[in-house]
């Protein structure tokens, strides 16, 4: 028995994959790095979903068909309770996408696509006592969500930015919140369900919710002399050092230099904060050596979330809707293996050893 599941292989699959050793990450054999130079949202959605339903599409089909769809599900918005607003930003991106049909073709793969792209600027700007923002049919993924957040056009650098983000979180293996779609999607349950499932363990702590944290952390260390001693003191008190180590990466997550090269050109045509980037660079550099001489016996490297963080806040995403926009990206891998597991998989059903007490003989 392995507490977790640690190491024990439960589905093979054919979309991604994470070796933790030599920190590299592969979609449908396509490395990460290849990927993020200049694949847009719609492409690595339809990399990931090929063959996985009814019928192929290609990324410039799927981008007309995302933007009918995102202004069919806008209908949602419009019809929304207001209490919904007061929930977490996801907590209430999750109930509205209760709302929709469930089911395992197209329609519904294209529809859960869709939904929380709309879903979560709207929730956001209503949030802020704004009145959401229609779709425009004619954008991008990408280009859209910007839009529908700000109410005005991103520059091509936001889009780029996102798209790299998106197509950076798209898939990463069996993680919980993917494991859990693919056990629902085992039940023959469908799409909307499974989806559901992956965003229920995506909000816990533990799996999507720290890129907020590390912006909180930067605040506190304020200034770039500042940062060893701060994080030294954090660790005195037993902290954990947000955006630092990662359950299966023994090395850097390469999903980090991924999305700190998207930052470069928000930086270099001064839409984010140039500061703000030499701050994070030193706190990283800062918080590796610490890592390194206080924790010898494991190898404690950036993760995906410190980078995440501080490209999330310069597309003026708030703190509070990071593991909303992270659903965004995972919900394509999300519905990829929840249709990998219904088409070739089984009704997953592991036991457990039961260690409780036992009846007494007669």
């Amino acid at each position: 028995m392995k507490n977790g599941l640690e190491d024990v292989i439960a589905a093979e699959t054919r979309l991604s994959d994470v070796d933790g050793d030599a920190g590299r990450l592969i979609i449908r054999g396509i490395s990460l790095e290849q990927l993020v130079e200049g694949a847009s949202y719609e492409d690595v959605a339809a990399l990931l979903l090929d063959g996985l339903l009814e019928r192929p599409v290609s990324a410039g089909e799927l981008q007309a068909l995302l933007g009918r769809v995102r202004a069919e599900v806008f209908v949602h918005v419009q019809a929304m309770d207001g209490s919904l607003k007061n929930l977490p930003p996801v907590d209430a991106m999750r109930a509205l996408i209760a709302h929709l049909p469930d089911g395992d073709d197209f329609e519904t793969a294209l529809r859960l696509l869709a939904a929380p792209a709309v879903f979560l600027p709207a929730i956001l700007r209503l949030r802020e006592g704004k009145a959401p923002i229609a779709p425009n049919s004619s954008l991008s993924q990408s280009a859209d969500i910007l839009a529908m957040l700000t109410a005005s056009l991103p520059t091509a650098e936001q889009i780029s930015a996102l798209d790299a983000y998106l197509v950076t979180i798209s898939d990463h293996g069996l993680n919980a919140s993917t494991f859990a779609a693919r056990v629902i999607a085992s039940t023959k349950a469908g799409l909307t369900s499974s989806v559901l499932a992956a965003i229920s363990a995506l909000k816990g702590p533990l799996h999507g919710g720290a890129p907020g944290p590390v912006l909180d952390m930067l605040d506190a260390i304020g200034t770039q002399e500042n940062a060893r001693k701060w994080l030294g003191q954090a660790l005195d008190r037993g902290e954990r050092l947000m955006g630092f180590g990662h359950r299966i990466y023994r090395v850097r997550d390469p999903r980090a230099d991924a999305l700190k090269g998207a930052l470069v050109p928000l930086v270099a045509t001064g839409q984010v904060d140039a500061d703000r980037i030499r701050l994070a660079e030193a706190v990283e550099q800062a918080a590796l050596a610490i890592l390194r001489e206080r924790k010898t016996d494991r190898t404690l490297d950036v993760n995906v979330e410190f980078y995440t963080a501080l490209l999330l806040d310069a597309l003026k995403f708030p703190r509070e809707a990071f593991t909303g926009v992270f659903a965004i990206g995972r919900t394509t891998g999300w519905i990829a293996h929840a249709r990998e597991q219904a088409l070739e998989g089984r009704l997953i059903r592991p036991r457990s050893a039961y260690i409780g007490p036992v009846p007494q003989a007669a």
